[in-house]
């Protein structure tokens, strides 16, 4: 058996963002300077953001990174979809650190070993451990982290492959369980519909939209098991709306939409794309 190596090696670096170190970073930081907020009215607990490749979401994104812009945190939780088959309902890296060409970024062991304990007696589930995988929908915001905050964070990794209820809240508890007290900042990472002509991914992207800005977990379940509106992340956002309602959040702005058509020049299928904060209101 193979051994294990320390960093996962990026398998999208040159294909779905910049492998250069100093384009990526350009790149990233314009789309973060580019994008215009609202008044931010609270303690911000937690980010929305959009996972495609950087060209046709990064503008998205940027609405979502801009608001932690010069901020630093201890800690920060990505919790990503898992687009691959898998038998476990979440899972998250065997490796130490997650290689980006802007640098290594170490996962934070002990965190992570307390959110399994706490999940375990939660749920009776475990947290399923992965090397080498392919997942994008991760990785794809770790540069935008990188830009955005001040100073070094450590990262706890999650990648939810259920929908099921209880277990997102399950885990949403145990997350807020294990941050609590913490300088910590939660990334939900989701795009929206999926290859529906402009005017009807419009239609299905402002019901999930809906739904998060009601910081509705049960909402963004169910609108996804009806097919009132579509996430590919929709387990990843239920479990950081449950952690963030566990955490004190009581609102959600909506910041930006988007769709790959305004990239692609072609409306008659396009992928939606979001992005939030999620905020204590003081």
């Amino acid at each position: 058996m193979s051994k294990i190596r320390e960093q996962r090696p990026s398998p999208i670096a040159g294909l779905w963002y910049s492998g250069s170190a100093e384009r990526l970073r350009q790149q990233v930081g314009s789309y973060i300077d580019n994008a215009e907020l609202p008044q931010i009215r609270g303690d911000i607990i937690a980010l929305v953001a959009p996972h495609a490749g950087h060209r046709y979401s990064g503008n998205t994104a940027g609405h979502a990174f801009k608001c932690v812009q010069g901020s630093s945190y201890d800690l920060v939780i990505v919790v990503s979809p898992y687009h691959s088959y898998h038998s476990a309902p979440v899972l998250t890296s065997a490796h130490k650190a997650y290689a980006t060409p802007l640098g290594a970024i170490d996962i934070d062991s002990d965190a992570l070993e307390q959110l399994q304990l706490v999940f375990a007696q939660q749920s009776g589930t475990d947290i399923t451990h992965i090397a080498e995988d392919g997942e994008h929908s991760l990785e794809i915001e770790l540069p935008f982290l990188q830009v955005a905050l001040e100073g070094p964070f450590k990262l706890l990794p999650l990648m939810v492959h259920t929908r099921d209820l209880q277990l997102c809240q399950a885990l949403g508890k145990a997350l807020a369980d294990t941050i609590q007290g913490r300088s910590a900042l939660m990334v939900a990472s989701t795009d929206l519909s999926h290859f529906y002509p402009e005017e009807v991914a419009a239609g299905l992207d402002a019901v999930m939209l809906e739904q998060i800005r009601a910081l509705s977990p049960e909402g963004v379940l169910k609108a996804e098991l009806e097919g009132k509106g579509f996430a590919c992340g929709a387990g990843a956002v239920a479990t950081v709306l449950f952690a963030s309602q566990a955490l004190g959040a009581n609102m959600v702005q909506i910041l930006h939409h988007s769709t790959s058509g305004e990239e692609t020049g072609d409306y008659n299928s396009v992928v939606g794309y979001g992005a939030a904060v999620v905020m204590k209101e003081t």
